[in-house]
């Protein structure tokens, strides 16, 4: 399982004539110190998926960031499986596979070069990728195009390359940023069916997500993060008993202003 406690992480900003410190609406914002995350806790155990929710700059992308060691927080702890990734991240990174938006890929490459050449970084071995690795790329539907130049493939194809790159090296907990924004209905339903099936197998998976329709076909937790803070972490049970009919958005929006 994962368990993420009280995270923190502020960063330093400069003024310049497009961003102003003196004309900042956001409160997190403190002089030249932005406190991104304040207080942020949540947990997900192994077989369970966890939908992150939270308005566009909320922090739900510096959290995932931390989770997937590419930032160190202030303060607070991750831990996975009781290995500590602030303490040991390199050994957290064999097990954690991150997936965001901005995750790249490099185009001159083939998509199972791209594959492979992240594989290796992990340690994965020759014999799996030549035996076992053809089940996670027919799963995610890539086969026919493996051996394409990624720069030639459409944005639904980068992203279930990406989403391979991210799993080659079978992590216990994967994180994924917003994974289906941006795919048409085919790439998407593809990706929602591939969460499925890493948590039937026992993965532990936090997505963050807009979707709510997302939240109800997948998640089994429900975590919300609204400037800077966890406001809301249990179950999506917990979750649609914030609405009086148990709309979903109506829970969210109920979560965001503390109407109960």
């Amino acid at each position: 399982m994962i368990s993420v406690e009280n995270l923190t992480k502020t960063f330093q900003i400069k003024a310049n004539k497009k961003n102003s410190l003196s004309s900042t609406k956001d409160p997190r914002q403190q002089g030249k110190q932005f406190h991104a995350l304040t207080d942020v806790s949540f947990h997900c155990k192994k077989g369970e998926v966890l939908g992150l929710l939270g308005p566009n700059g909320a922090g739900k992308t510096t959290a995932l960031r931390i989770l997937s060691t590419a930032l160190k927080p202030d303060s607070g702890a991750i831990i996975v499986n009781d290995v500590d990734v602030v303490k040991k991240p390199k050994v957290a990174k064999q097990k954690i596979g991150f997936l965001s938006g901005k995750t790249g890929l490099y185009g001159r490459l083939t998509a199972r070069e791209n594959i492979e050449f992240f594989a290796k970084l992990h340690g994965v071995s020759d014999e799996f990728l030549k035996n076992d690795a053809e089940e996670i790329y027919q799963y995610l539907d890539i086969t026919s195009y493996l051996d394409r130049r990624v720069e030639h493939l459409s944005t639904g194809m980068q992203q279930k390359v990406s989403i391979a790159r991210a799993v080659i090296h079978k992590p216990e907990v994967l994180v994924l940023d917003e994974p289906t924004t941006g795919l048409d209905i085919m790439a998407t339903e593809t990706i929602l069916e591939f969460v499925q099936l890493m948590r039937g197998q026992g993965t532990a998976v936090i997505f963050s997500t807009h979707h709510l329709d997302e939240i109800a076909l997948l998640a089994d937790r429900v975590s919300v993060i609204n400037q800077g803070r966890t406001c809301f972490d249990s179950t999506v049970a917990d979750f649609k008993q914030q609405a009086p009919d148990g709309d979903l958005r109506r829970a969210f929006m109920n979560v965001l202003h503390g109407v109960n």
